[in-house]
């Protein structure tokens, strides 16, 4: 998936040269503007389409997942009138309470899906552990396979793709190739930090590192560690307590909520502590005096950091 870097067509070129047979999104516009910067492959709208753009998911997107009959008509309609048959994944309700439809719903969706022109009923996937945090357990992945089967006899059909499930499900196909008829994880976390998403643990053979945010300290100075006068909250809302353990080494740098998490930044220097940020200033504690004004501080990212970044247009990206 590339949704984390907001479609960028190098990232999702890379993916490709690297051995991924397709690309998904979750914004019809990074389909496009990958599409149109030369990137050849199957695309996969990620995100449940909007009424709204039906006509460009069937004209960018090859394959959708859909969880609203309305919406599947629409599509239905749409791909008629451009000619296209357009493949869509069902998604089913596993727990987790994002996108899905309940189970005891899937029968008659799927018999007015079979009777729809234009599109191709391809496959059947679930999502976990994104919105509720619900563990993909072997018995949730037991369960959905079990579904699969089932749904497949009663219908008399074959679905060719079973996205089960995320960068989450990770290590239990990786113990488990076989015993399972998942053939498609939604990889974002996995494939561009190293990490699966229950524990944050790093993937075997894989960096964590790939990305790393550098910002310019733009004041440098010994200051108090807790703030004087009286306290309210801050810009975003927040009271926080700080602890008061004297004067500090204090670094401010040149970015800030408006462009990534704070609290999602990792300094790769283990003598600097993140203080706290404001919409374009993160604060900084130095344990040591080695840094000078207009130094660069290295922070490698967790995910949620990753997506801000790349949807900063203040940041400048780079490609090593």
């Amino acid at each position: 998936m590339t949704k984390a870097t907001c479609g960028d067509s190098k990232v999702a070129q890379a993916m490709l040269d690297s051995g991924c047979v397709g690309i998904a999104d979750s914004r019809i516009p990074n389909i496009k503007d990958m599409s149109e910067k030369g990137v050849k492959t199957e695309f996969m709208l990620l995100r449940t389409p909007m009424l709204s753009e039906i006509s460009d998911v069937i004209k960018h997107s090859d394959i959708s997942l859909n969880s609203e009959i309305k919406v599947i008509e629409k599509l239905s309609e749409e791909a008629k009138i451009q000619n296209r048959i357009h493949k869509i994944i069902l998604m089913v309700e596993m727990g987790d309470l994002r996108e899905g439809i309940a189970i005891e719903n899937l029968d008659q969706i799927i018999l007015r899906c079979k009777k729809l022109e234009g599109i191709e009923l391809y496959g059947i996937g679930m999502n976990l552990a994104c919105f509720g945090g619900v563990v993909p357990t072997k018995e949730k992945i037991d369960d959905f396979c079990k579904l699969v089967k089932l749904t497949e006899e009663k219908h008399d059909i074959k679905f060719n793709l079973i996205s089960g499930g995320n960068s989450a499900n990770i290590p239990y196909i990786i113990d488990n190739p076989e015993k399972t008829r998942i053939n498609n994880l939604r990889i974002g976390e996995a494939i561009l930090l190293g990490l699966e998403t229950v524990h944050r643990t790093a993937i075997k053979d894989t960096y964590q590192d790939a990305f790393i945010l550098e910002a310019e300290i733009i004041e440098l100075k010994i200051k108090e560690s807790k703030p004087f006068g009286k306290i309210t909250q801050n810009a975003f809302g927040e009271t926080i307590e700080y602890k008061d353990i004297g004067k500090i080494n204090r670094a401010i740098i040149a970015v800030g909520n408006q462009d990534t998490i704070p609290q999602d930044l990792v300094p790769l220097d283990n003598d600097i502590e993140i203080l706290g940020s404001s919409s374009d200033h993160v604060i900084l504690r130095l344990k040591n005096n080695s840094y000078k004004l207009g130094d660069k501080i290295r922070f490698k990212l967790k995910y949620g950091a990753l997506v801000n970044l790349f949807t900063s247009k203040y940041v400048k990206k780079e490609f090593v």
